[in-house]
């Protein structure tokens, strides 16, 4: 056996003749200085874009290496050979989305030459970390990457964003007849106008809720460069540009929509040859395409071998009940890295808006604010001509071109937008784009176009906003906080559209006398989930099961109503709980529920869809702890002449255990406090933790303590 440090030794050799000497020909690590603040946030200064590129994909690999792999493995389709079984699903997912020939088919005609070499700059940077750090690879063969690898994991990105992956589940269960399911999801986003404020300043809440960790987890991080760019806000592990944030001037935030951004197909196969499909008046016959994934089992690797299909009408699988193909713009159009890279750099609205004009993102709602006053909301989509005979929300006949729309997308004039409401205020929670703001400012339903999907959903978290923001005509700061960190229900406790969820609380004790207490805890309940809260405990053990039933399998009657046995089957399941983990119905939220890392466990509130969403899994001892949720949370005050913006991330700026800023922001996020951020330069230097240049950690100097101090 080869000794490891042998191993090392040879595979950092291999790197660096492969990556390191011909990327410092382009990108020179002294032209770049990465600032940690005392949060260990890192402010990237670099001459140009493409050197802030790089020091943000150095910054990455410093404090989340594993999570950077594991999506490059899930875009090469190698991530199962980590996580096994789990890492076989995306390694799949990722093959089903034809990425590896979309880009190789439209990477050159996508991009700009600027923008060409902002991707060589990242891919630069994440070889170069791999380099300088082999004992840190987890799977031989990952590195070099290179500029295609990194615009895959967007592809991937966009089709979990734009909920594709559901659609593909539901084929994979056989239960594409159910084609509509009511699955729940997060994410905030509030702009309040000068004219509803005290200080007559302009409000900005971004407030995307995602997984805590892992591969679609919020990283913080601040680009500076000496070419215009100049923002702090989120991205994902991978990401060469921040998705959602603020510039000096202006700021965005998203949530994701739910309209009709992919379709699904039922081909018509001929009988006397199991491949062939018609279309029109002629047979079609399907492409064979095999992945095999090696799956982690224990100390070895199985091979697992699994085949997939491809039509006109795109990917194509089997299932019991035939063949399905999935059309979806997400995997059609690579355009969305370079907007993200031209809205990070955009100077005012009209420059930010566009950019947005381009449609190069195939989902989500933005909501903008500015320095100006100016806000505007537009639920985002990419949409082909589509033939209004046909309901596009349904499964569609698969043998006609009739129903396959191609590109180009319509423009984006035609999308559900709001600029500059009279009400003074944009909020989006994931519900309709046609009630984002006060009634006469709303898109118009019927102005809309039908084949685009948009629907009328509500839930807790829109309602309780308009509801609060409703309340008061003029906003303090503090008001604005109170109301994005509110963790109440409104009285209907609507709740991921369980529109018969007030059959759990009007259960009886006369006709259930076993659950008389447990009823009685129930009906005291204030609908509150604040952390001291005692009923919330035994509501959040019952209602979980009813919400795994829906993020699990989905539901075959419509509206997600479930029957009264059910939830007294829930009830009697929470109570017995409590009573054999914790010995009473009412104890504190925060007793049950955790926030977790590493030996980190602080009592936190939150429920699912309240505004302060949590979600939480089973943890140790009968408790549950977060895993998705209220994550990377930015607030921002806009003036003429000034901006203030403060920020929270759910643990810390580093996901290495026993980096000391793994876990310092747990105690400020479980309290519901932020911590001041600014995007002056001078403070930065003045106030920072350490400065140094993205080389080798052993040669890691802080700078404020040479002769190059700035």
């Amino acid at each position: 056996m080869v000794p490891t440090s042998f191993r090392l030794f040879f595979t950092a050799i291999l790197l660096l003749l492969t990556s390191v000497n011909a990327s410092y020909s382009q990108i020179n690590p002294k032209d770049i200085d990465i600032v940690r603040d005392k949060w260990g946030v890192p402010h990237i200064y670099g001459k140009t874009d493409a050197d802030a590129s790089y020091g943000l994909a150095w910054a990455v690999c410093e404090d989340d290496f594993v999570t950077i792999q594991k999506m490059l493995l899930t875009v090469k389709g190698r991530l199962a050979e980590t996580d096994g079984k789990g890492g076989a699903v995306l390694d799949f997912l990722s093959f089903i989305s034809g990425s590896e020939e979309i880009v190789d088919t439209t990477y050159e005609t996508s991009f700009t030459p600027g923008y060409k070499k902002i991707i060589d700059a990242y891919t630069q940077g994440i070889n170069d970390y791999a380099a300088a750090n082999p004992q840190e690879i987890m799977r031989p063969n990952l590195f070099p990457v290179n500029h295609k690898d990194i615009i895959a994991q967007y592809i991937l990105t966009n089709m979990l964003l734009t909920g594709v992956y559901l659609d593909i589940q539901k084929i994979f269960l056989g239960d594409i007849k159910n084609y509509e399911v009511n699955l729940p999801s997060g994410s905030n986003a509030f702009a309040i106008s000068s004219s509803r404020t005290k200080d007559g300043k302009t409000y900005l809440a971004i407030n995307s809720h995602q997984p805590l960790e892992g591969l679609f987890s919020w990283y913080e991080a601040h680009m500076v460069s000496d070419e215009g760019l100049n923002m702090l806000g989120g991205t994902f592990p991978g990401g060469m540009n921040l998705f959602l944030g603020t510039t000096p001037n202006l700021g965005w935030a998203c949530t994701l929509n739910s309209p009709d951004l992919d379709d699904v197909y039922k081909l018509e196969m001929n009988p006397k040859h199991r491949l062939q499909y018609k279309f029109d008046d002629h047979w079609e016959t399907l492409q064979v395409r095999k992945k095999t994934v090696h799956v982690k089992l224990g100390a070895i690797r199985i091979p697992y071998t699994k085949t997939f299909y491809w039509s006109k009408y795109g990917t194509t699988l089997k299932n019991k009940n035939g063949f399905y193909s999935i059309r979806f713009p997400a995997n059609m159009d690579i355009r969305g890295s370079e907007a993200l890279y031209h809205l990070n750099k955009a100077g005012n609205f009209t420059e930010w808006r566009n950019v947005m004009k381009e449609n190069a993102f195939p989902g989500v709602n933005f909501i903008y604010a500015d320095r100006t006053d100016t806000t505007f909301y537009v639920s985002n989509g990419q949409f082909a001509n589509r033939n209004p005979k046909y309901d596009w929300k349904k499964v569609l006949p698969g043998n006609t071109s009739q129903t396959l729309w191609q590109k180009p997308f319509l423009s984006f004039d035609s999308l559900p937008q709001v600029l500059n409401p009279k009400s003074g205020y944009l909020l989006n929670t994931n519900n309709s784009c046609f009630e984002v703001s006060g009634a006469e400012d709303n898109p118009d339903i019927k102005k809309t176009n039908p084949t685009y999907g948009f629907g009328t959903e509500r839930n807790n978290r829109s309602i309780m906003g308009h509801y609060l923001l409703s309340k008061q005509d003029k906003f303090s700061y503090e008001d604005f906080k109170k109301i994005k960190f509110d963790r109440n229900f409104n009285d209907s406790l609507y709740e991921y559209g369980l529109n018969n969820i007030p059959v759990l609380f009007n259960l009886t004790p006369e006709k259930y006398p076993d659950l008389a207490d447990a009823i009685a805890v129930l009906k005291k309940w204030n609908h509150s989930s604040d952390v001291n809260n005692k009923e919330a405990a035994l509501v959040t053990f019952a209602m979980y099961p009813i919400v795994d039933k829906i993020t699990s399998h989905g539901r075959e009657n419509e509206a997600n109503s479930f029957t009264e046995k059910e939830y007294v089957q829930a009830l009697r399941s929470a109570k017995k709980h409590m009573l054999k983990y914790f010995g009473s119905l009412t104890v504190p939220l925060g007793d049950i529920q955790k926030h977790v890392r590493g030996n980190v466990e602080l009592p936190v509130g939150g429920m699912p869809e309240v505004l302060a969403a949590t979600m939480t899994e089973p943890y140790k001892k009968g408790m549950r702890k977060t895993f998705v949720g209220e994550s990377y949370i930015e607030l921002v005050k806009y003036s003429k002449d000034t901006i203030e913006i403060e920020t929270v991330n759910a643990f810390g700026a580093s996901s290495k255990p026993g980096n000391p800023h793994s876990t310092d922001q747990m105690q400020m996020f479980v309290e519901q406090k932020l911590k001041p951020m600014t995007l002056r330069k001078d403070a930065l230097y003045q106030n920072a933790e350490i400065v140094y240049h993205p080389i080798k950690h052993t040669e890691n100097i802080d700078l404020r303590n040479t002769s190059t101090v700035k």
